[in-house]
């Protein structure tokens, strides 16, 4: 069985920041293939360990990404 997540990949100092919304884990790595990799694996493992309820528990739904436009001074 799969699950289709979002991951949010942002350039962190030398490196990058992988954050799964739905979930709140979160990875790094040094190229954007390896926080990938990396938050893939901590999700894998998450689902291997938590039970039933506690991803029910932490699940949070429906993620929408997109962009929005505001005024700035």
């Amino acid at each position: 069985m799969t699950r289709q997540l979002t991951a949010i990949i942002e350039r962190k100092g030398d490196g990058y920041v992988s954050l799964c919304q739905e979930l709140d884990i979160a990875n790094q790595g040094d190229t954007i293939e390896e926080a990938h990799s990396n938050l893939v694996e901590a999700l894998e493992l998450f689902f291997e360990t938590a039970s039933e309820q506690d991803v029910h528990a932490c699940l949070h739904g429906e993620v929408y990404v997109t962009t929005v436009e505001v005024a700035v001074a």
